[in-house]
């Protein structure tokens, strides 16, 4: 079993602190979450009114990834966030959503006249892309070097203030603000683009809400600062802001020889994989097979995150108190399965199947999460998460990046069933059955990788089953 440090006594983190902390830090990721779930609900109004297609859709979504994975910016992050620091770290992370965030704004307000981007070597065409989905996507891909890097952050955070104390708890309202984010972007991206008769509108919007969420962080490093003086009073003058061992590189080598490791990453990946790509299909599924109006579309997925506003504390508590986290993991896997298995069926088209099935993957989104990042802590010295998480976070984000562009090209190839009128404007009609088999898989594999998990806990005894909840008063 991995030993944990013991928390510190510091007099500074009392409740009140901890939980002001908590609010600020999950503010700054509500705003990030809003900023990736934009778009969602606008795939149909940029096919109609800016020339998009699936395919352009899918690139752009995959992009969000796509320098955390081949340039390895998340790894980088991590072992950036080990050695700087959280308020070095997240800094910079808030301030790359920002610039990604105005590249991208840039790009789809920018009229291109069906521009195209290539490169040619050697006489032949690597690649051609329409310039705007190009900028438009790399805009996206540096705001996501930003939001991951900040979720890495702030997972580190709170467990630096809530290690020892409603530690499942304090990481499930972390998430949970996530979720209010997403939940915000669902409901209000359509609807605002409508009344301003601007599809860009609500990217613009978003963008100015990070800019308070990086004012927030700021004030969150200020106390961040003075919880590290009290600490230092409390042991020695020249301690550092993490009280630990430097980080080495060598650290990365121990952490990918941990099998649990390997596994709850996996199903990270897979889990992940099946939700939020979902999300960027969701409003198109709800009008083209439920025939749901495009103004009351978005509401339907955005029942899933604020589902998952309430109940992921919830498991986190229970996780903290009772335990049970890997029960947790496998019930959300199974429940993810079924869920998309019934998606499939294409006769059962009535509005209030819909709405219970997001209800029940709410529900599967706020098991999974709030037993999974809490057992990471159990599973890895706290000097070594923020390299952990990093790590986590570039392989989930190989599904963010290639499912939703697997989901576009199959959309497009083979799922194209001829045309509808979505407020009195031509629109591609799709058959989403095989898409939604797609997800079905991921989620069985999920459930898998939950039973090795299970075994491998009960070999090395990490407490995976065990309550998080200790009786230090002062961490």
């Amino acid at each position: 079993m991995t030993q944990q440090e013991p928390p510190i006594r510091n007099t500074y983190a009392t409740s009140f602190r901890r939980w002001s902390v908590l609010c600020l830090v999950s503010f700054t990721m509500l705003t990030g979450y809003v900023m990736i779930d934009v778009m969602a609900p606008l795939k149909t109004l940029f096919e109609q009114q800016m020339g998009w297609d699936s395919v352009d859709y899918g690139i752009f979504t995959s992009g969000y990834g796509w320098f955390n994975i081949f340039l390895l910016m998340l790894v980088f992050g991590g072992i950036i966030l080990d050695k700087r620091g959280i308020r070095f770290t997240g800094t910079l992370a808030a301030g790359l959503m920002i610039a990604g965030a105005l590249l991208k704004y840039w790009a789809i307000s920018t009229e291109w006249n069906d521009a195209t981007t290539s490169l040619t070597l050697g006489g032949h065409t690597l690649f051609a892309l329409k310039s705007q989905i190009l900028y438009a996507t790399l805009g996206y891909a540096l705001f996501g070097v930003g939001c991951e890097m900040f979720g890495i952050v702030a997972n580190k955070i709170v467990i630096k203030w809530f290690q020892g104390r409603s530690l499942a708890l304090a990481l499930g309202l972390n998430l949970a603000a996530g979720r209010i984010g997403t939940a915000i972007a669902m409901f209000g991206s359509l609807p605002l683009a409508r009344i301003m008769g601007d599809p860009t509108a609500p990217i613009a919007l978003c963008t100015a809400l990070l800019c308070i969420g990086f004012l927030a962080y700021l004030i969150f490093c200020v106390m961040d600062r003075r919880y590290d003086r009290a600490q230092n009073t409390n042991t020695q003058p020249d301690s550092s802001e993490t009280m630990e061992p430097p980080f080495k590189i060598s650290d990365i080598v121990r952490i990918v020889r941990i099998r649990a490791f390997w596994y709850i990453t996996i199903l990270c990946l897979l889990f992940y994989s099946g939700i939020f790509p979902f999300l960027k299909f969701a409003t198109e599924l709800m009008i083209q097979k439920f025939g749901i109006s495009p103004e009351f579309a978005g509401a339907v997925p955005a029942l899933l995150p604020f589902g998952n506003i309430l109940l992921t504390p919830l498991f986190g508590s229970i996780y903290d108190h009772k335990g049970y986290g890997i029960t947790l993991m496998w019930i959300g896997s199974g429940i993810l399965t079924i869920v998309y298995l019934i998606f499939a069926i294409p006769v059962l088209t009535a509005k209030w199947i819909a709405v219970v099935l997001i209800l029940l993957l709410g529900i599967a989104f706020s098991m999974v999460p709030a037993a999974m990042w809490p057992s990471v802590s159990k599973i890895i010295p706290y000097r070594m998460v923020g390299t952990s998480f990093s790590l986590i976070f570039w392989i989930q984000n190989w599904g963010l990046s290639f499912v939703p562009l697997l989901i576009g090209f199959v959309l497009q190839k083979y799922c194209i069933i001829g045309t509808t009128v979505v407020d009195g404007l031509d629109a591609t009609r799709y058959d989403y059955t095989l898409p939604m088999l797609i997800f079905a898989v991921l989620g069985l594999l999920s459930i898998g990788f939950a039973f090795l998990l299970k075994k491998e806990d009960k070999r090395k005894q990490y407490g995976l089953e065990h309550a998080n909840f200790t009786d230090h008063p002062h961490v």
